[in-house]
Formats: structure tokens, sequence, C-alpha cells
């Protein structure tokens, strides 16, 4: 090769051949930036236009809801059926009959369902605020239903304990008003409703059926270490009597203000800047979503002082709940959460920091030790979590809303009937080729696996971090004595109805949307310029520069605020600990080390002789039962080491129900007895349980008929495991059937 000669496709530089357009990028224009600085400043501001209009619009819609007596934001028409107001003792809640819209009636003969929102600061509405919400599914679902309201101010001198008798009246009448539907009405607690909830169900087994509690916090003190800073805020404030302060400058009345102003500063970021930078970015589209979320999350309600010092010393420094310390005003009565006869299903998430899944969950170990007091207590509880779904989204989001809670209520009458022990729910896509579709209602498949306590303890970090908190009771015990004796009188001989609300209007959450309103003259032109900006609107293009640095100093702002929340919290955890957590604190106030606290001897023995006189009921009863119990102790026997317990079998029963004649039908609530008996007995003696199946069902025939639908129901998985095959065929043995004809009856029929 001639060494001038170059090598294939390369040329020497002075014979390099001239550059084409497409391969030498047109070099940019002196105009360029200028041009889009031009643009973005436009953009920009019109963008600033239309965002202090949706601000000037919250603040004029916050004081139109505010003049029209803050109704529940329900985006569905309703009724009230009873106003707690009129009643002999007299409350602010009410009980509304969801007006079902006319492309979806309900069925009378169905379930009814009650949502009860928390009066946390906030208004009442958020479980329908949307078309895709817990009563949206309902409805969608054929359900009446029914929401459990509230007024924003309260009735002179009413207590929690009159709520809750009233809110127990509510759940009477709706149960009345549906005397043919299969269960007692499904209540579904969120967020603060949700411990109110349990204690009325605790207090009154008698008027709920299923009870779903969403996000809702009873074991005030659980948490994870350096992940929950929100359950260290009674501490570092001294206890409760601040809240008591609180109401006294209210004239006898706490703010909610003060309650939603505590959520926001768990975040920041997403107070001060995410929020309203999110409306600015997208000034064009996201008015509407944000108008419609700040009319609820702006509209807040009052307390009376008694109430919100319940609240505070019982729940969230006193954590009373799950410990069975909550007495009734006359000191007699105990609220104790192991008198639940309703099966309890607790959604949670761990994207949520303001009830995580500990807080939720935790109140499960404190009552139970294992799994075996959960069912000798007859009690059924379900627990289902979410990866990363945050606190608002339990109610808000439409994700939720048509995932777990669809499914959830597709499930109810399946929770309903499961023996008696501990779950968690598991909601997955439905595989292909999966077999029996028809029994899989909605659009996922779900199935209960057993859990045991220890289940439920592997969530939290360890328990000891609990401990310093019995001090922090202690020393808010000794604050609020101190608050109420010396204190308080001066305040409330200070305070007047006007002081009050001039407080109340001075509060920064309220402040904010009047400064922005149209009572605020400055903003007059706003409203004037804001429809001349939309006509003109020229958005810029998305990769302008300018706007890339826009995001990226939001960005930036938004690390910023982050990494100042992550190191308050640090520091008050810190705090918290070298206070509460040291033996001289406990020391000073004549308090050994803190341990926790233990259950009064008195109170183990009861249940102990409770827990072994069911024991002794049952065994007396082995030999006794219909041909119902026979059916539902075969299947317990052959499931007995099963993990999980999934919708398709139970489907197929309620099918096979319907076919029966209306005078041989079983009732749900017979049914659910039996499935507790059944379960109980082959739990507590399987090889007793076997052997007296004869006794149950003496005739021939009818044992074969058992026998058949029992293997119709336990294959439609798939055909009989190893462990279940060898289980069904003892059974065939007990009962002098052939096991092989037994599993073919269901062909030999059809």
């Amino acid at each position: 090769m001639n060494a001038r000669q170059p090598v294939t496709g390369i040329q020497p530089a002075d014979q390099a051949s001239p550059a084409t357009p497409e391969s030498t990028p047109m070099p940019p224009s002196p105009l360029a930036l200028p041009q889009a600085a031009w643009e973005y400043g436009v953009d920009s501001w019109q963008r600033a236009i239309l965002f202090l209009d949706i601000l000037r619009r919250r603040g004029n819609e916050s004081a139109e809801h505010e003049r029209g007596g803050m109704p529940p934001v329900l985006v569905f028409d309703y009724e009230v059926l009873i106003d707690g107001r009129n009643l002999p003792k007299p409350v602010n809640y009410a009980l509304l009959r969801i007006v079902p819209p006319e492309a979806h009636p309900t069925d009378p003969e169905k379930r009814p369902f009650v949502v009860m929102d928390p009066r946390a600061g906030h208004g009442p509405g958020i479980g329908g605020f949307k078309a895709d919400s817990e009563i949206g599914n309902a409805i969608r679902s054929g359900h009446p239903c029914y929401f459990i309201t509230f007024y924003r101010d309260p009735c002179p001198e009413q207590t929690i304990e009159d709520v809750a008798r009233t809110e127990g009246s509510f759940l009477r009448a709706v149960a009345e008003r549906h005397p043919d539907a299969p269960g007692k009405p499904f209540v579904v607690g969120n967020c603060q409703a949700g411990w109110a909830l349990l204690m009325l169900a605790a207090a009154a087994p008698d008027v709920t059926g299923p009870i779903l509690l969403a996000g809702a916090p009873v074991a005030y003190w659980s948490g994870v270490r350096g992940r929950n800073p929100m359950r260290y805020s009674g501490g570092l404030l001294g206890g409760s009597w601040l809240a008591s302060l609180t109401a006294d400058l209210g004239n006898g009345r706490f703010d909610g203000a003060w309650l939603v102003q505590n959520f926001e500063s768990l975040n920041p970021a997403n107070s001060l800047w995410e929020k309203l930078y999110n409306v600015y970015a997208k000034a064009d589209t996201e008015g509407p979503r944000f108008l419609e979320f700040e009319r609820w999350w702006g509209g807040h309600f009052l307390m009376n002082r008694a109430e919100i010092d319940w609240i505070v010393q019982n729940l969230f420094v006193g954590n009373h709940l799950a410990a069975g310390d909550v007495h009734s005003a006359d000191g007699k009565t105990v609220v104790d959460l192991r008198n639940l006869r309703s099966p309890v299903i607790v959604f949670a998430s761990w994207g949520d920091n303001i009830t995580p899944p500990q807080q939720a969950l935790n109140w499960i170990p404190d009552l139970y030790e294992s799994v075996d007091d959960i069912v000798a207590n007859e009690q059924t509880i379900v627990y289902c979590l979410h990866p990363s779904i945050g606190h608002l989204g339990i109610f808000v989001s439409a994700s939720v809303a048509n995932r777990e809670h669809t499914e959830l209520f597709c499930a109810l009458d399946l929770i309903d009937v499961l023996p008696p022990g501990l779950y968690e729910a598991k909601i997955e896509d439905v595989a292909p080729g999966t077999s029996h579709l028809d029994l899989i209602e909605g659009r996922y498949l779900v199935r209960f696996e057993r859990r045991t306590i220890d289940d439920i303890l592997a969530l939290d970090d360890g328990r000891d971090d609990e401990k310093p908190f019995e001090v922090v009771r202690r020393v808010a015990e000794i604050n609020q004595h101190l608050y109420d004796t010396f204190a308080s009188p001066l305040v409330r001989a200070a305070s007047t109805e006007a002081s009050a609300q001039a407080m109340r209007e001075m509060h920064p959450a309220r402040l904010e949307r009047t400064l922005a309103s149209d009572v605020n003259p400055w903003m007059a032109w706003i409203g004037a310029m804001a429809p001349a900006v939309r006509d003109a609107r020229q958005p810029v293009d998305d990769d302008n520069p300018f706007l890339a640095m826009e995001r990226v100093m939001s960005d930036h702002i938004v690390r910023s605020l982050n990494q100042y929340r992550d190191v308050r919290d640090a520091w008050q955890e810190q705090f918290f600990e070298s206070l509460y957590a040291t033996p001289w604190m406990a020391a000073m106030l004549g308090m050994e080390a803190a341990t926790g606290r233990a259950e009064s001897p008195a109170v183990t023995a009861l249940r102990k002789e409770v827990a072994d006189l069911r024991r002794r009921e049952a065994r007396a009863q082995i030999g006794e039962g219909t041909s119902l119990d026979a059916f539902l102790r075969i299947l317990a026997y052959v499931t007995q080491n099963r993990s999980a317990i999934e919708e398709r079998p139970f489907n197929l029963l309620r099918k096979l129900a319907r076919e029966n004649p209306p005078d041989k039908r079983v009732s749900l609530a017979d049914f659910k007895n039996a499935v507790r008996r059944q379960s109980y007995v082959v739990t507590l003696d399987p090889e007793a349980a076997l052997q007296s199946l004869p006794q149950l069902v003496p005739d021939m025939k009818e044992r074969r008929r058992i026998m058949v639908l029992a293997h119709r129901v336990l294959t439609v998985r798939g055909p009989l495991e190893t462990d279940w095959l060898a289980r069904y065929r003892e059974v065939a043995d007990v009962l002098g059937t052939d096991h092989s004809r037994a599993a073919r009856g269901e062909e030999d029929e059809a």
C-alpha cells in the first residue's frame, strides 16, 4: 500500500469533505437566548397572575364555605336523616343518607355502608369528595351508603362520650332501615375517626358489622426511630396543658387549625413550597384540583375543651385505649377492646408519616399474646399494608380507592366469616390462566394469609423506645394539674368570645386565605386581569433553558427544606430521649425505671378464666351439630395447615347457596357462627373433631353429599395437594365413604 494513500474511510484534514447541514449543527442565533428569556418572562408573568387568581379564588371559596355553614365536601347528593343537635343530649353530629345517582341505583337488601370522617381539625367529606372514593365505590357496588358528618361548632358541654353514644344510635337507625340486609352495617373510620369507631364497636358490639380502620392511629407511642417524629410532640411540649391553654384562649373551644398546622409541619418542603409551586408551575390546569382539596383542608372546625382534653390526655399522650384504661364519665365502665366481636380491618401504609403501620397495628400485640389468644376471644383481624401512599392518599387517592378499598369491599362477606385469627390481605393481579375467573369479584384476586403476633412485632424496630413515654405521661399529668389549678382560671376569666374570634381569624392558616381574597382591595386587579391573561396565554416551550433553571431552583429549595426537616427531627428525637429515657427523670418523679405497663393480675386471671370456659364449652359440644357444621368441620380439618384463604371457594359457596330453595338457605350470620364454632373445635382438638364427625351426620347418603360438596370447594384452586388429599382421605375413612368415589362424585353427578 502506498504510504501516502489514506486508510479507507479516513481522510487527511486538508482533503476532508465539506460538512453537510445534517452533520454540522447550525450555530445558535445571537437572538436565541434573549428570545428564550423574553418567552420565559411572559410565561412566568402570566403564570404569576393565574397563580394569584387561584389563591384569590381559594380565599373567596373559603369565606363562602364558612358563610354557608361549612357543609361536608361531598360530591354526592344527600339528605339529613338525624340531626344530633336536636337530640335530648345534643351533639354537633348528623347522619346523612347518600342519594345514589340514577346510573347506580342501590339495593336496600345489601349490607349498608357507613363512612365516618375524622374530626381532626378540618371538616367532613374526605371519604366522598370524589367519584372514586370510599362512598363512590360502595354506591357503584349497589350498597346503600350513609355518612356521619359534623358541624363546625360543638354543642355546649358535649363530650367524646356523648358523641360515641350518638354515633351508636346512628348505626342502629341504619340497621333498622335495612332489616333484610345480610349483616349489620359495615363502618369505615378514617384517621382519627378510626379510634372513635374502635371504641364504639368495643363498647356496643351489637351495632356494627365489620369495621375498617383506614390510616387510624391507635397505639400512639409506637413508631420507628428516625422516621416518626410526630409521636415526640407531646413530650417536647410538656404534655396536654398547651391544648387546654389554647382552648381556654378560645373561650372554651379549641381551634382545629392548630391540629392541621401540626400535620403540615411534618413536611415543610411540601407545606412551604412544593404545594404552591406545583400550582404556579401548572397554573393552566392545576387550579380545580387544588381548590377542590383546599376547600376541605382549609375548613377548620372547633372542639370543646373537654373533647380536646380527652383526646390528648387519653390518646396522644396517655395512650390509654390499647391498655384498657379508658373509662366512662362515671368512672365505672372500661372500654376494653377485647369486647370487639366484629371483624376488624386495618389499612395502613409505609408511606404514611402521620399514622405509620406501627401505630395502626401495635394495639394487637398490646391486647393479645398470641394468635391462640385471638382465636379464644373469637376475634378476626385483617390488615392490609400499602407500600408507599401517604396519609391523605389513603382517603383521597383514586388508585387506592379503585384497588385496595374496592377489593376489600368486594371481599367483605368473606372477611365477615373468616375463622377467628390474624390475617394479612394480599391484593394481586389475576395471573394468566387462573381458573374459575367467574368466582373472582373485582379486577384483582384477594387472599388472606395467616399471620402471627410475631409478624406484627417484626414490622417495628423493637418497642423499647416506647418506655420513655410512661415518663412523658407522668410529666403531662403533673403539668396539667398545675395548669388547671393556677393558670386556667385566670386565662378563662380574661377570654371572651370576641377575643377568641379575633385569635381564630389571625391564625396563619386562615389569614393567608383572607389576605388573598377579595376582602383585600389589592387583590381586585388580579381578578380583573386574570381573564385577559387566560385569553392571551403564551406558555413557554418545555425545553426553555430558563424554565429548566426554575425547576432546578425549585428542586434545590425542596432538598434544602428536607435537610432542615431531617436535622430538626433528629434533634427532637435525641433531645426527647436525653430528657425522658434517662433514669434520673423517672427517679425524680418517683417512678421506677420505665418498663412499660403491665396488665393487672385480676384482669389477667379473669381473661384466662373466660378463655378456659370457652374451651370447656367447645369440648362439651364437639359431638353436636348439623350437616352444615359437619361440612365446615371437614373444610377446617382438611385445610388446617393452609397458610392462606382466598375468595374463590367462598364465592362458590355463595353461588351454591343461592341455588338452594329459599327455605333451605343459610343466613350469613348462621354461617358465620358455624364457621367460628367448627374452626375453633378443629384448632382445639383436631383428632376428636375428626372422630366425632359421624355423630353429626348419621345418614350415609348425606355423608356422601357433603364429601362431594367439600371436594368441589377444595378443588376450586386446583387438584388436592398431597397433605390435603391425605386429610381428605382420613375424613372419608372416618365417615365410611369411598374417598375415590367422593372425589369423582362431582363428575358423576354432572
